[in-house]
C-alpha cells in the first residue's frame, strides 16, 4: 500500500512522456517566448477578477449567515484552501477543512464555518458540472473532436451534476444527508481519541446542515446572489482562457474554445496533484483531434501551471500566517 503513494506521480510522468511524443516542445517554447508583458498583465488582471468573483460567492454566503469579515482576508483563506487542494493528489478537493479551520481561528463557530464551506462547495460543483454538461453536449453536437468524445462523457458529467443537486435539495428540505450517512458508521473498535474526534465532526456536520437549511429558507436572495456571481466568474474564466490562446498565437472558434475548456476541466478531475500531466495531455490531444497544432496545448498548460503554483504557494503562505499567529 505504501508504494501506491507514488502511483499519481508515475501516471503523471507517463502522460508527460505521451505529450512529448505528440507535441513539439520547440514550437511550444516559441509560442511562450512571443508573449509580451502587456498580454501577461491582461491575463493577470482577468485572473484577479475571476478570483474575486469566486471568493465573492463564499463571502456572500458568510454575510448571509451574519458573519462579516474583510473581503480580502476571506480571499486569502480561499487561496490557502486552493493551495492545499492543488498540491495534494486528488480531484481538486482537500482544502475545505483549511477553510473551516481558518474561520474558527477568526472566531466563527464551527457549525457556521462548516455550513458556509459546504454551501460554497455545493454551489461551485453545481455551476461547474452544469456548465460542463452543457458544454460537452454542445461539443458533441458540433463534432469538433471527432470520435474523441463519446456519449459516455455526457452521462459521466450528468452523474457528477446529480450529487450537488441532490445534496442541495435534501438540505433545503431539512434532511441533513451527510450527518445521517455519518450516523451509520460503526465506531466499535476505534481508539477512544478517534471516536471523540469523529463524534465532534458528526455533531458539527449535523449542526452545520441545520444552519444551511435555515439559510436556504430564510436568506434565499443571498444564495441567489452567490449563484449569480458564480456564473459571472465562469464568464470571466472563458474570456481569460480564450485570450490566453489568442496571445499564444492560436485562433479558435467559440466551439473549439469550449472543447478545450471542457478538456481542461475534466483533466483537473483526475486524482493527480494540480492536474500534472493530465492537463497538458488533455489539451494536446484535444488540439490534435481538432487538426490544430498540439504544441499550443503544452504552452497553455505551462502558463496555467505557473499561475496556479504561484497562487497556491501564496495561499499556503497567507493561511499559515493566521494559523501560526493564532496558535
Amino acid at each position: 500500500m505504501k508504494n501506491l503513494r507514488f502511483l499519481p506521480w508515475v501516471v503523471a510522468l507517463g502522460l508527460m512522456l505521451l505529450v512529448v511524443r505528440t507535441a513539439s516542445l520547440a514550437e511550444a517554447w516559441a509560442a511562450l517566448r512571443q508573449l509580451w508583458w502587456g498580454q501577461i498583465g491582461v491575463l493577470l488582471v482577468l485572473n484577479g477578477l475571476v478570483l474575486a468573483a469566486l471568493n465573492g460567492r463564499w463571502y456572500l454566503i458568510l454575510r448571509g449567515q451574519g458573519v462579516i469579515l474583510p473581503f480580502f482576508r476571506v480571499m486569502g483563506w480561499r487561496l490557502a484552501a486552493f493551495g492545499v487542494s492543488y498540491f495534494t493528489p486528488g480531484p481538486q478537493f482537500g482544502g475545505e477543512p483549511a477553510q473551516v479551520l481558518l474561520l474558527e481561528r477568526a472566531g466563527v463557530v464551527r457549525q457556521t464555518a462548516v455550513a458556509s464551506v459546504s454551501l460554497d462547495k455545493s454551489l461551485e460543483l453545481l455551476v461547474n458540472f452544469g456548465f460542463l454538461l452543457l458544454a460537452v453536449a454542445a461539443v458533441l453536437q458540433a463534432g469538433v473532436l471527432g470520435g474523441a468524445l463519446g456519449g459516455t462523457a455526457v452521462w459521466f458529467v450528468l452523474a457528477l451534476l446529480v450529487w450537488p443537486v441532490l445534496f442541495l435539495l435534501a438540505v433545503g428540505r431539512g434532511w441533513r444527508p451527510l450527518s445521517r450517512l455519518m450516523a451509520f458508521v460503526p465506531l466499535w473498535g476505534w481508539p477512544a481519541g478517534w471516536r471523540k474526534k469523529y463524534t465532534a465532526v458528526y455533531q458539527a456536520m449535523g449542526e452545520g446542515e441545520g444552519e444551511m437549511t435555515r439559510l436556504m429558507r430564510e436568506r434565499p436572495l443571498a444564495l441567489a446572489a452567490a449563484l449569480f456571481i458564480s456564473l459571472f466568474g465562469w464568464g470571466l474564466m472563458i474570456l481569460e482562457f480564450g485570450l490566453m490562446f489568442a496571445f499564444l498565437g492560436l485562433s479558435l472558434t467559440p466551439i473549439q474554445l469550449l472543447a478545450l475548456l471542457v478538456a481542461a476541466r475534466l483533466a483537473l478531475l483526475l486524482p493527480l496533484p494540480g492536474g500534472l500531466g493530465s492537463l497538458a495531455a488533455s489539451l494536446t490531444f484535444a488540439l490534435e483531434a481538432m487538426g490544430l497544432n498540439p504544441a499550443f496545448g503544452v504552452s497553455a498548460s505551462v502558463l496555467i501551471h505557473l499561475r496556479d503554483i504561484l497562487l497556491g504557494s501564496f495561499g499556503l503562505w497567507w493561511g499559515s500566517r493566521y494559523v501560526r499567529r493564532d496558535a
